[in-house]
């Protein structure tokens, strides 16, 4: 069908079937940064899926009571002839992130984070927080 849809991403995607950019936007984003966030006693564990990216490229940084995750890549994939002609050459560069808020009492170096095979795993302890005490404005009696 040659006509839009208004259910797709782009219009062009229903041009034989076939993806305009190579990939639907939902293949790409619905496997990049999968989350899980698992609660125990100690507090909870995110578990947070980064295929492709480099450790050097994951960022953790805990800002005004939110935990904030951004990972960027940039890459070059070259092919050339003898001749030095190309036959293919492609260049992706991007980047994304993820936030949740972990409350205010939370200083960065209680998180703990690790980073292997495109895995990142965090650890971040609860925290009680301290109650405010409820200042009477009354005077008392005796």
């Amino acid at each position: 069908m040659l006509m839009p849809s208004i259910f797709e991403d782009d219009f062009m995607d229903d041009f034989f079937g076939v993806p305009a950019r190579g990939r639907r936007r939902e293949d790409v984003t619905g496997s990049l940064m999968q989350t899980d966030v698992q609660e125990n006693e100690a507090g909870y564990t995110v578990t947070m899926n980064i295929p492709g990216v480099k450790k050097e490229d994951v960022k953790a940084e805990l800002k005004d009571g939110y935990l904030v995750i951004s990972a960027s890549v940039n890459t070059s994939d070259e092919e050339k002839t003898q001749n030095g002609k190309y036959i293919r050459r492609e260049r992706y560069q991007g980047s994304c992130s993820r936030s949740f808020y972990v409350g205010k009492d939370l200083k960065q170096e209680d998180i703990k984070a690790k980073f292997e095979d495109g895995t990142l795993k965090l650890s971040i302890p609860k925290k009680q927080a301290i109650p405010e005490k409820k200042e009477s404005n009354y005077i008392e009696i005796l």
